[in-house]
């Protein structure tokens, strides 16, 4: 993920994030670096949003496009519950970002990646600066996603437990972290099942990661 300042020629989606389906629920990950161009401009870069309380959604790109797209979805999230008396959906959402990123062609500069537990189950959805929406059950965005997918690529089956789950999202991402200078520093992951959205404590995090 890149500092605001940074121009938008030298912007570059550098960052990891990944998304997966496990049995129950679905992981979101990422790592907390912001670059500016070779400088770390920040070591705690918030990388993972709640929309919901079963909606989150990671982002790489521009840090101040991915902040005014996160609170415009929160917004637009809130105003559905309140006009339809229930929850957004995922599927919805998913959509709602991809016209918004269709109808700037290329404005902001931001991939997603949105999770969610709705009616239909966990899911998970891609999606990029030109507003394309793919649903799949693992994925991963940003700089280092080439390493995170070689490593959700064999480590991931259907039917996960939400354990192991958790545990294949923090390898994907510390495998990135070793490999891309514009990843690393910690690990954000976050948890959304049928009792809603959870934050995995770092003292969690950190066991796994060290244990690699």
């Amino acid at each position: 993920m890149e500092h605001p300042m940074q121009s938008e020629q030298e912007l570059k989606t550098g960052t990891t994030t990944v998304g997966l389906i496990a049995k129950d629920c679905v992981v979101l990950a990422s790592d907390q670096r912001a670059t500016m161009g070779f400088l770390i401009a920040n070591k705690t870069a918030q990388k993972i949003y709640k929309i919901t309380d079963r909606i989150g959604a990671t982002i790489a790109g521009s840090v101040a496009d991915a902040q005014n797209i996160m609170d415009l979805l929160r917004a637009e999230a809130k105003l559905f519950e309140i006009q339809r008396n229930r929850p957004i959906r995922v599927r919805a959402l998913t959509r709602l970002l991809s016209n918004i990123m269709f109808q700037a062609r290329g404005g902001y500069l931001l991939q997603c990646l949105v999770g969610g537990f709705d009616d239909e189950g966990p899911q998970v959805f891609y999606t990029d600066y030109i507003g394309s929406v793919l649903p799949d059950k693992f994925t991963a965005t940003g700089s280092g996603s080439p390493v995170a997918l070689g490593v959700l690529e064999t480590a991931y089956k259907d039917g996960l437990p939400k354990k192991k789950a958790i545990e294949i999202a923090i390898r994907a991402v510390a495998a990135a972290i070793e490999r891309d200078a514009a990843s690393g520093n910690s690990i954000l992951v976050s948890v959304i099942d049928k009792n809603g959205y959870q934050v995995v404590d770092k003292e969690t995090i950190q066991k796994i990661w060290k244990s690699e």
